[in-house]
């Protein structure tokens, strides 16, 4: 239950009164200032969805402006003996591939030696592909010192060892030094030359036990003192049954023009070959042209229900000359043709990308797809332009107008959040006026309540004194 304090003189209901004038001089100005806050509130909500909007909008049109999204090939043919990939630069075509060798490192196995044995002092130098090191051994080096030296150093000079592995192998017969080139291919093969301490370089003696080298042309040349376990070999495919490419590794870069084949399995005698496939890919204006279209169309019913005015009431933007500049300008955009020189001019109408009665965007897939058969060259210059100034961009760039961070919907969301704080200011000082008021009203009756007890007090004396005066005939009934 409420508590209503009285002057302790006059009786009145001073606490209520109070309440009631401050109310009556509160109430309007925070009526006021609650409706300008919906108004702001309501217009920065409508604004940052129109700028949401606009901004999807104008994503999905980046993805048209993008030169490399154009002309896109789709290849086909990776099976289990091949793997293929392309660029723009196939063009479209058949063709069938069989895998005639795949690419192999060459490896060289050592004669037997006894683990302590000492394999004889001198140079010895290997080489494989263009890289060549040597390394110096002294009488007491054994197998496993090689080894140390093949893959860690020291080399004499600068040389480096950047293309053999040297591993030793143990057999019933001893150890066994293993050199395997690290590239692949004929050009890779590995090459072995000493310079021994007994002044014969290529004898079964000594240091000389571990040269082998083939590369002169004369076989009578030869020294091989080394099995050959793996030969160095290409890779060799049959393009059409007729043309024959090499490579060192598995790989076939650019052999058809913007496709590189990798070779992953011989092919058989029986086997089918690998048939390989270059399609023109344009889907990417299909696509771009459907996410522009959807995002427009959000955009539009977005606008009809912000601007909307009639019996149905009206929108929160309604008559707003920001919501029609906006709406005026895309509509423009998309129903002006593009001038692309030489005679040619395209729009998004002739792309197929057709408006109703009511504004609403839909594409036309057959009146597009004439269009990229017709002309697809013509098509990427529409929207990309001769250096990115195409119409994707231009349309960017109007759009930026209202979608930047320090555009014009920015600015009017920043202006509104201002009058916002000023609002929550003005609050605190109606606060601090309201509550001098009640002071102030407070100080007028307290006072005007102690001068009626006053009175009260003189009128109680008066009437005491007169009732006590001679003569004065007392009711007492």
């Amino acid at each position: 239950m409420a508590i209503s304090f009285t002057g302790l003189g006059s009786g009145l209901a001073v606490s209520d009164i109070v309440d009631a004038l401050v109310n009556a001089e509160q109430a309007p100005a925070e009526a006021r200032l609650n409706t300008t806050e919906g108004k702001l509130t309501t217009d920065i909500s409508a604004v940052g969805a129109l700028k949401a909007a606009l901004e999807k909008v104008q994503t999905s049109m980046e993805a048209l402006g993008d030169n490399d999204n154009y002309q896109q090939r789709n290849t086909s043919g990776s099976d289990s003996f091949i793997s293929i990939s392309s660029d723009k630069e196939a063009q479209p075509g058949s063709y069938n591939v069989k895998v005639d060798a795949l690419a192999q490192a060459h490896k060289l196995s050592s004669p037997a030696f006894a683990a302590d044995e000492a394999i004889g002092a001198g140079v010895i130098t290997i080489g494989s592909g263009a890289n060549s090191f040597s390394t110096v051994l002294s009488a007491t080096n054994t197998l496993e010192d090689l080894r140390d030296q093949i893959n860690n150093g020291p080399f004499t000079g600068s040389d480096s060892n950047d293309s053999v592995i040297a591993t030793i192998v143990t057999s019933d017969t001893g150890q066994h030094l293993v050199l395997t080139s690290k590239e692949t291919g004929e050009d890779n093969a590995i090459t072995i030359t000493v310079q021994d301490g007994d002044g014969n370089n290529t004898d079964t003696g000594g240091l000389s036990r571990l040269a082998y080298d083939v590369s002169d042309a004369d076989p009578a040349n030869h020294t091989t003192n080394l099995t050959q376990v793996n030969a160095a070999q290409n890779a060799q495919i049959t393009i059409d049954g007729t043309l024959t490419v090499s490579s060192n590794t598995n790989e076939f870069t650019n052999v058809i023009d913007g496709v590189d084949i990798t070779a992953k399995k011989l092919h058989a005698t029986d086997d089918d070959l690998s048939d390989i496939s270059v399609t023109e890919n344009n889907n990417n204006i299909k696509t771009g042209l459907n996410s522009f279209i959807t995002s427009y169309n959000e955009l539009l019913e977005l606008s009809n229900n912000l601007g909307a005015s009639g019996e149905g009431g009206a929108g929160v933007m309604a008559g707003d000359s920001l919501l029609r500049g906006v709406m005026s300008k895309l509509r423009s955009e998309i129903t002006n043709p593009v001038d692309l020189g030489n005679g040619n001019s395209l729009s998004l109408s002739q792309l197929g990308v057709e408006t109703d009665r009511y504004g609403v965007l839909t594409l036309n897939t057959e009146t597009l797809d004439e269009q990229i058969d017709a002309d697809v060259n013509l098509v990427q210059q529409f929207f990309v332009g001769d250096d990115d100034d195409g119409f994707a961009q231009s349309f960017d760039e109007k759009l930026s107008f209202y979608t930047d961070s320090d555009g014009i919907i920015q600015n009017r969301i920043d202006s509104k959040t201002n009058q916002l704080d000023d609002i929550d200011d003005q609050r605190v000082s109606l606060a601090s006026k309201m509550e001098s008021l009640s002071s102030r009203l407070y100080a007028q009756y307290n006072a005007m309540d102690l001068l009626v007890a006053s009175l009260n007090n003189t009128s109680s004396y008066v009437q005491a004194q007169l009732e006590n005066m001679p003569g004065v005939v007392r009711d007492n009934s």
